[in-house]
Formats: C-alpha cells, structure tokens, sequence
C-alpha cells in the first residue's frame, strides 16, 4: 500500500467505523468501473473457515471443503467477478445453519441482528446475484456447483432475468427431454460414440485437461428465443472403457 508503518491499517481493521454494505457497493463501483466487460464470469462457490468453540456466529461441525471432511467450522458462500481484465470477490453471505436461527438466545448472545432468519445457500447465492446484477455489473454467464445447480429456484430466478448460467448438477437431476422427464446419468449412458468431442478444460501441470465432452438439448424455458442444455463431461478412460 506504500504505507511507511503498519498503523494505518491497523486502524481501518480495529477501530475505524464503517458500514460493511456501503463498501460492498462500494466494491462493486469499483469493478464495473475498473474490471467489468460483456463477457464476464460470475462465479458462486462456499468456503469454510475452521474454528474452536461455539460462540463463532454460525459455527457448527458440517462440511468443509477447505478440509475435506466434517469439522467445527463456519460456511461463507462467496460472489467473484472474473473477466480478461482481472477478478475479485464481490459479495459474500454468511451461511446460518438452523442449529443458531432456532435459538434466539444464542443469537442475542453473539450479537446477531433480529432480522436474520435460515437461508439455504442457494437462497444465499441468489441474494448476492440480484444485489450484483441490479447494480448493473454485467456478465456473460453465472456458475457454480452442484450445490447451486440442484437449486430450481435460483436457476428459474436467472431465466427469469434472462441470465444465462451453467450450474453443475448431480447425476439424479431429473430432466426433460421431448416431454419424457429422465436422469442426467441415464441420458448420458444412450450417448452414440460420435457424440462425444475431445476438448480441452485448460492448461494442467502435465498439459491440456482433455475430457469428452457431449450436450443434450432439454426442453425449452419460457423465456422466448433461449435454449437449455445438458453439457455432459466424462474422462477419455471412461469413455474408452464404455465404448470398448
């Protein structure tokens, strides 16, 4: 920062004053101004942050990627902005399991405001891209994982605003292909050999990423002049396995 001392800082982090919304709007200021193009990504993913004791607003033993397995961990599910000009976080949500949002006591006691209530992490997720996407940050498409993609809600709420996404979902997502509603594995399984493509998905240590690669047409939304698809990916050992 070309601060001569660290006190600064310091200050901004334990005594200043300031209002944590305005400088998340702020913040998204800053990058449609200085980042945001046509083609930009928005990405929804969660993190945990591992903790000792139970007075962590939010702490209780559940999943975490950061460590792999079950922990006593706070979840916070994050918004990033990723474009050809850089990318950064955006927005942030912390994630407040029914463990504090059921007991009123333990949430007075930790400060936590009246007015929060449970929320999944989709309904999270779809929070932070409607603040995101009425300030008018613009992007190509949103993505996320299999825990935002199993969200009907948050993908009709994109189609709905006639945002374009690619969510991951598992293979027991049901789908409807020529009015027959079928499991994403089992449509994957009826593929022919030539509807698969070599593709890369980026520059590993070892080279490119190669995978197969298939897309399936799903029935149409309602929103005139759009499509939906199913992207299939496999491993080419798989698909070498499977057309043996």
């Amino acid at each position: 920062m070309g601060e001569a001392t660290t006190y600064a800082i310091q200050r901004l982090l334990d005594r200043a004053k300031w209002d944590c919304k305005e400088v998340r709007d702020g913040l998204c200021a800053f990058v449609s101004e200085n980042l945001s193009t046509p083609e930009a990504i928005l990405v929804i993913d969660a993190t945990g942050f591992l903790k000792k004791g139970s007075k962590s607003v939010g702490v209780q033993r559940q999943y975490s990627g950061t460590a792999g397995r079950i922990e006593n961990c706070q979840i916070g599910v994050f918004l990033s902005y990723a474009s050809v000009r850089g990318h950064t976080l955006v927005d942030r949500e912390l994630y407040v399991p029914k463990s504090w949002t059921g007991d009123p006591q333990r949430c007075r006691e930790a400060h936590v405001p009246d007015g929060v209530t449970f929320a999944t992490k989709p309904e999270l997720a779809q929070r932070m891209l409607e603040r995101t996407l009425d300030a008018g940050l613009p992007a190509a498409w949103v993505v996320g994982d299999t825990v935002y993609g199993s969200s009907q809600l948050l993908r009709m709420a994109l189609e709905e605003r006639r945002q374009a996404y690619a969510l991951a979902v598992t293979c027991k997502e049901q789908v409807e292909v020529q009015g027959v509603r079928k499991r994403v594995d089992q449509l994957a399984q009826v593929l022919a050999r030539e509807d698969w493509q070599v593709l890369s998905a980026g520059a590993g240590s070892k080279g490119p990423r190669l995978f197969a690669w298939a897309r399936i047409e799903l029935a149409a939304p309602e929103t005139t002049g759009w499509q939906r698809w199913l992207l299939v990916r496999r491993s080419l050992e798989e698909g070498m396995k499977q057309c043996g």
